[in-house]
């Protein structure tokens, strides 16, 4: 294991000679607003894998020459997540990823499948999962623990061989090549901007724009207070105590105390002065309302239904996965959008994905009742 930043500095000259290397992480996420990182393994081969050891190691940025180095590709399995918390240790944007999920979708296979799966049913390499629940940041790791941490990116050389060539079989080379690509993009492991969380509030739909304005107050303000305290955001205050906020609108510690909706006393002056800054926004700076679909509800699940019908029946025809291709929420956004939807707004009117469903999803949605 790679306890010091000295050793991690020599790791990573070897991979960067390297045309390709498996990467993953082991993290402790549950009650702080970022994951807690313990272990990062890198494997220069099957027989060449290393542990590098994260909480030892107080500087990770020399790891980010290898994420953001083109020419050697990142073989990770479900890499998003991975990739998102080495961004933020690193301050590197990963390039050139191969995500074997991602792969496995294009490969007749299920597009949410385990790397457990994965390996058994491409190389009929069973793995012990029974350090799962291992608390990855307390020291000392048991033998036991570091072995299975191995055996997560022993085989990702020899599966992502056995995907790719498949993907070529079928003859889906370009449909992978496009997906992978969208990798590269910074924005995917951005944060967010506190200010556009609240649109990702249930239960807004019939908010009136004052009430989003307040709301959009009060989400960022809570955003930025979980991140200071490195505490998931519904220990500040919850979704649904927002929304009660927001649509009461309580302006003085006595209408907050009579209404006690979020619960907690110390942030009582905080959500009183975002409130107040909501309150304060020109009518004409509100957030709009969400706009409103060109069918009503009845046509809208008509449409819906038979756009549904049709991606299945397309996909089982393909043996690909059809929530991969687009699930559920992505289609009925494309209906509700109709003759307004976009290529920039709509992953399906791009790419393979219009080609192959995307152009008759969108002849479903703008066809006149």
């Amino acid at each position: 294991m790679i306890h010091t930043a000295q050793a991690l500095a020599e790791l990573v000259k070897r991979a960067l000679d390297c045309e390709r290397v498996a990467l993953d992480t082991e993290f402790v996420w549950n009650r702080t607003y970022y994951p807690k990182l313990g272990v990062i393994q890198l494997a220069l081969a099957s027989d060449d894998c290393h542990l590098i050891d994260s909480v030892a190691i107080a500087d990770l940025s020399p790891l980010g020459a290898l994420l953001e180095h083109a020419e050697v590709e990142l073989i990770l399995h479900d890499a998003q997540q991975d990739l998102a918390i080495l961004r933020r240790v690193t301050g590197a944007f990963p390039r050139n990823v191969f995500d074997t999920r991602c792969a496995a979708g294009l490969a007749n296979m299920s597009s949410t499948i385990s790397l457990v799966d994965l390996l058994e049913q491409t190389l009929g390499v069973v793995l012990d999962k029974t350090e799962t629940l291992t608390n990855w940041v307390r020291r000392p790791l048991s033998g036991d623990q570091l072995a299975y941490a191995i055996e997560d990116v022993r085989y990702l050389h020899e599966v992502h061989d056995v995907l790719r060539a498949h993907v070529e079989e079928i003859g889906r080379s370009t449909w992978l090549a496009e997906e992978m690509t969208a990798y590269d993009d910074p924005r995917l492991y951005e944060e967010r901007d506190p200010r556009e969380q609240f649109t990702r509030l249930k239960s807004t739909g019939r908010a009136a724009p004052r009430e989003l304005a307040i709301l959009r107050e009060l989400a960022a303000w809570r955003e930025e207070e979980a991140q200071r305290r490195d505490r998931p955001r519904n220990h500040v205050l919850t979704d649904e105590t927002l929304v009660v906020l927001a649509r009461r609108k309580p302006q003085s510690l006595e209408e907050l105390d009579r209404l006690r909706a979020h619960g907690k006393r110390r942030y009582d002056r905080c959500v009183l002065e975002q409130i107040r800054r909501g309150l304060a926004v020109p009518d004409e700076e509100c957030p709009p309302r969400p706009r409103q679909p060109r069918f009503d509800k009845e046509v809208v699940e008509r449409k819906l239904a038979q756009s549904m019908d049709y991606l299945r029946r397309q996909c089982e025809a393909a043996q690909i996965d059809a929530p991969f291709v687009a699930p559920r929420a992505e289609v009925r956004n494309l209906v509700l959008d109709a003759v307004a939807a976009t290529p920039e707004d709509h992953r399906l009117l791009r790419g393979w994905r219009r080609d192959f469903i995307g152009e008759a999803l969108y002849g479903i949605a703008t066809c006149p009742e």
